[in-house]
């Protein structure tokens, strides 16, 4: 085994490490306790709470400031 660690030390590690993995997710999901409900209609843009709505009018203001400036295709060289 690795560093000379014998099977039976190696082989509690393991199910201890994999048991507390499995505690730890099992506490987590009992304390935040996702919604695993399904609605039947899609909801309206705007309406899910996890949206970020800053995020939005920010490339909203991106996007029409970007429309606004004239597009120069030629580079000048510097040398």
């Amino acid at each position: 085994m690795p560093a000379g660690v014998p099977w039976t030390s190696y082989a509690k590690m393991v199910a201890a490490s994999l048991l507390s993995m499995f505690a730890g997710a099992e506490v987590v999901h009992r304390y935040y306790r996702p919604d695993l409900t399904i609605p039947e209609i899609p909801p309206k843009p705007g309406e899910l709470k996890t949206e970020l709505l800053g995020l939005k009018e920010k490339e909203h203001k991106l996007q029409t400031s970007q429309q606004q400036k004239p597009q120069n295709t030629t580079m000048p060289r510097t040398l």
